[in-house]
């Protein structure tokens, strides 16, 4: 196991070095615009009961909106995960009549219910009589033919999921995010362009808003929130698309005046802030967990030489029941609740049973060592997450130890 370690560890050397160089920028934008916002202690002030005139909530939101590229933001513990705040960003933009049209094929499951396509349609896109269509991936690219010809008048908003989430495709850089949304914008200069941006915060040197994107969400329990914001999320994009998106999240005329921040400031601030180097530790996991399952003989996706744009690493397995063991193991070496053993069973958002391994501080922290996915073919895990390196390798290690080279040593028995 020791050389296999080892030879794992030094394919993936030069990508480990180009985290650390990728994190060193991110790290100072951050750094950056906490200086020029002038951040200091008050800024971590609770506030109460309507939360009217919170300076430091008002000043995280302009840092998010600085560092991500954007005119505005919202970043608010009222968002509850990832799914909500993407749902904000529909609703609150969209209206009877638009259409909502992926770009990135069908989205990731929990927003399925939310644009009427799975469940009773009972307060979805569809209920509000707002029509949603996708266009399918070619050969894991945008099929921009397909695009073009599906765009219509009706037409308001175009989604695309950065990350693969639980589907079998590529993910996609801000290259290639670049490239589409100047293709959608020829066809209709007026579409609102928005980006599920969950995963893949601080994994480039540029985020979507960057290259042209009118709205971005995500989950502070996932990149943004470093491990330490223990709820939350954000939007960030042009101001008077956050604005209503604000209407959506509080009410027409409250927008984003109201909203208790209560005692979520400092973990937010400090989350943030220490975002680019959690980011690279999970990255550089993401490298190791691919490169030492190929040591063994899986199927990686990315491999483990292979760029990054988000923190998903699947790993394909042979059988639903090597999958749930390897997932069972990592769960066992998490520093919460390593003595319980996950069994695949529903979970709210999702059409298949999930087995999930969350051993986390915040409950469901994708930020956090996991290892999880729908137990359906091809049967794939989706390692992501990591709060340090030295974690990552060895839980890992030990998952594949357990779950490929003892099971080996069974069967040769």
């Amino acid at each position: 196991m020791r050389d296999l370690v080892k030879h794992a560890e030094e394919k993936i050397k030069q990508q480990h070095e180009a985290t650390d160089e990728i994190a060193l920028i991110n790290q100072a934008r951050v750094l950056d615009s906490y200086a020029k916002h002038q951040v200091a202690d008050f800024h971590f002030t609770p506030s109460t009961g309507y939360g009217y005139d919170d300076a430091g909530r008002d000043t995280l939101e302009r840092i998010y909106a600085d560092v991500f590229g954007g005119e505005a933001a919202l970043v608010r513990n009222q968002i509850v995960s990832g799914t909500h705040a993407i749902a904000v960003a529909l609703f609150g933009v969209l209206r009877p009549g638009d259409e909502l049209l992926y770009i990135t094929g069908t989205p990731y499951d929990t927003l399925e219910e939310i644009v009427g396509i799975r469940g009773n349609k009972k307060g979805s896109l569809q209920d509000f009589q707002i029509t949603y269509q996708k266009v399918d991936l070619h050969e894991g690219s945008f099929n921009k033919e397909a695009i073009k010809q599906a765009i219509g008048p009706n037409t308001k908003m175009i989604g695309i999921q950065r990350s693969k989430g639980y589907g079998d495709r590529p993910s996609f850089f801000i290259a290639e995010i670049k490239d589409i949304i100047a293709y959608v914008k020829s066809i209709k200069s007026d579409v609102v362009v928005f980006v599920d941006n969950c995963y893949g915060e601080f994994v480039e040197t540029a985020e979507p808003c960057h290259v042209g994107a009118d709205l971005i969400a995500g989950s502070l329990i996932k990149n943004p929130g470093g491990g330490i914001a223990k709820t939350g999320g954000y939007l960030v994009g042009r101001e008077d698309l956050i604005e209503l998106a604000s209407y959506r999240l509080a009410a027409p005329g409250i927008g984003a005046e109201g909203g208790a921040s209560l005692y979520t400031l400092l973990d937010m601030y400090q989350g943030f802030f220490l975002a680019p180097h959690v980011v690279a530790q999970s990255v550089k996991g993401a490298y190791y967990t691919a490169s030492l399952l190929e040591e063994v003989g899986m199927k990686t996706e990315p491999a483990s030489t292979d760029k990054r744009t988000d923190l998903i690493q699947a790993v394909h397995f042979q059988s639903a029941e090597q999958m749930v063991a390897f997932c069972q193991a990592i769960q066992h070496a998490s520093p919460i609740n390593a003595h319980v053993t996950p069994t695949p069973s529903y979970m709210p958002g999702y059409a298949d049973d999930v087995i999930m391994a969350a051993g986390t501080f915040v409950q469901g922290a994708s930020i956090e060592l996991t290892a999880d996915g729908p137990l359906r073919p091809p049967y794939a895990a989706y390692v992501q997450g990591g709060l340090t390196y030295e974690h990552i390798k060895l839980a890992v290690t030990k998952a594949v130890e357990k779950t490929f080279i003892n099971d080996s040593k069974r069967e040769a028995e």
